[in-house]
């Protein structure tokens, strides 16, 4: 077996076996005795605030560097950041070296002077290119800082398996590229728009240094509106729904690769044991799951709840006070319990994938590994949306649509006011059913993220059907919350500021201290 493997798949190899490491400087380290009290409060922070695994490296570093600059500016604030991070446990201890902590600061330096740029030159408007630039700095910090060069391979990897399959009606093979790209990104990495956008400058520019400045400043508005066009494209949920359904293979052969190493061409010789390897690391990933379902209820829960007071006595209990003279507490507290309740009952009906989706994965695998080039999946067209036509057909589902918006909405609007809730009562249970509902098919999508070409049931059908528009408002309701989350705020810039210093105060002290011990010695 090992003789029949394609080129790809042995370049792809490559970058997981890992070479002996050269002794480097000794990094910048921390007191453990701190480390582990801001790793808690790191925990607490991220429960406040709904965001996938693979974001919050980059999602930490953009908090971090909107508080320190506009609290203290641009200068100097790579290591106070670097330091935070390993504080955090995000970098290993002793990981980050001086020369490091250089190349961020100017990283630092750069951005704020192309955010000037940008302002001075009328590019984008004030708010707009600091948003912009933050996001871009925060992703290539964490490029630079925690860099994935296995996971870049693997993603060359799946864009060569899957571009053979991929037409797009009247579009170039750029498009297609970039299309493609985007997709991957989006599905395999999960990439946010920061990372996305990112990922796309460096296509554009290769990498942002005090060097190459000129280069990035004369070409940025072009690279931007070229970017946003390629983000905003009419095909870009299609393509990437495609991606994310052959995405189950690379992960488990990623697994595999790594947890080899270098062993991994001996593995191949014996093909009875490659393939009891593939199932049991199948079996293995579906368990793992259990722990990472639980670990995203959790933070869903903290975050509602938490959102959920605020409003809930902030608004509902003012409105009643003024409105009745008192407050209504039942209503108040099923409006809190409620949906937090339905979260907790809904993580019971998620299930994890079975036998028979681990012998597809194997099949796929050797078919990835075997063939003269990579592939997986079927050949399809992506149809140009500008010059399709509204048939009939598509204006009965937009009617249907429309109205499981009323039948579910209004069959919850129903009940509420048997319940005698009262409006406003009635608007915030509506609002956090909507996030609940939308939390619920992201655990969900987490629980089947190894699941290959999954096959939908009737009572799928049928829960989707009054589901998904209650789950879609809360997409955008959420996304929204985190916008302009008070408690988040007050977090940042008003709690976490004074224990970032105390933290900083004891990790010098426990410096000193080390210090005056080993003048005893």
């Amino acid at each position: 077996m090992q003789t029949q493997i394609n080129q790809y798949t042995k370049e792809l190899f490559k970058y997981f076996i890992k070479e002996e490491k050269k002794l480097q400087k000794q990094g910048l380290t921390v007191n453990p005795i701190v480390s582990e009290i801001a790793s808690w409060y790191e925990k607490l922070r991220n429960a406040m605030e709904y965001r996938q695994d693979e974001v919050l490296l980059q999602s930490t570093i953009l908090r971090i560097i909107k508080r320190r600059i506009l609290l203290g500016g641009g200068k100097g604030v790579a290591g106070p950041l670097v330091r935070e991070l390993i504080w955090a446990r995000y970098l290993p201890d002793g990981s980050v070296t001086e020369d490091l902590i250089h190349a961020s600061q100017d990283k630092i330096d750069t951005y704020l002077k192309l955010r000037r740029y940008i302002i001075d030159n009328k590019i984008l408007k004030d708010g707009e290119a600091t948003k912009l630039v933050y996001d871009l700095l925060s992703s290539d910090l964490e490029n630079l800082l925690n860099p994935r060069p296995d996971r870049e391979a693997m993603s060359n990897y799946i864009f060569h398996a899957l571009h053979p399959n991929i037409t797009l009606e009247n579009e170039t093979e750029d498009t297609l590229n970039i299309q493609l790209f985007i997709a991957i990104r989006r599905s395999y990495t999960k990439d946010n728009l920061a990372l996305l956008r990112f990922n796309l400058f460096k296509q554009y520019f290769g990498g942002v240094t005090s060097d190459s400045f000129e280069k990035v400043s004369s070409g940025f508005s072009e690279a931007h509106s070229s970017i946003e066009r390629a983000i905003e494209h009419p095909l870009r949920y299609k393509i990437a729904n495609y991606v994310k359904r052959y995405i189950p293979p690379f992960l488990i052969l990623e697994d595999i690769i790594r947890t080899q190493e270098g062993n991994i061409y001996t593995l191949l010789e014996n093909e009875e044991e490659f393939s009891n390897v593939v199932i049991s690391t199948c079996e293995k990933k579906y368990s793992g799951i259990a722990s990472k379902v639980r670990r995203a209820i959790v933070r869903s829960v903290v975050f509602i709840l938490i959102s959920k007071v605020l409003f809930a006595f902030v608004i509902e209990g003012t409105y009643e006070k003024y409105a009745y003279g008192h407050i209504q507490w039942l209503t108040l507290g099923l409006n809190i319990i409620a949906p937090v309740s339905l979260m907790i009952i809904a993580s019971f009906f998620i299930t994890t994938p079975n036998r028979s989706n681990s012998l597809r994965i194997l099949h796929a695998i050797r078919e990835l590994m075997l063939s003269n080039e990579p592939r997986i999946g079927y050949s399809i067209t992506f149809q140009d949306p500008s010059k399709k036509k509204n048939t009939l057909s598509d204006i009965i589902f937009a009617v249907l649509w429309f109205a499981t918006f009323l039948i579910s909405f209004g069959f919850i609007v129903f009940v509420l006011t048997k319940l005698d809730f009262n409006i406003v009562s009635q608007g915030i249970f509506l609002f956090f059913i909507a996030i609940v509902s939308f939390l619920s098919y992201r655990i969900s999508q987490t629980a089947h993220i190894y699941t290959l070409e999954d096959k939908q049931s009737i009572k799928t059908l049928v829960a989707d059907f009054f589901f998904l528009p209650v789950a879609r408002v809360g997409m955008y309701l959420t996304e929204g919350i985190s916008q302009v989350n008070i408690i988040l705020f007050l977090f940042d810039f008003v709690i976490e500021t004074p224990f970032k210093g105390l933290f900083g105060f004891f990790d010098q002290w426990f410096l000193y201290l080390h210090s005056k011990r080993e003048n005893l010695e």
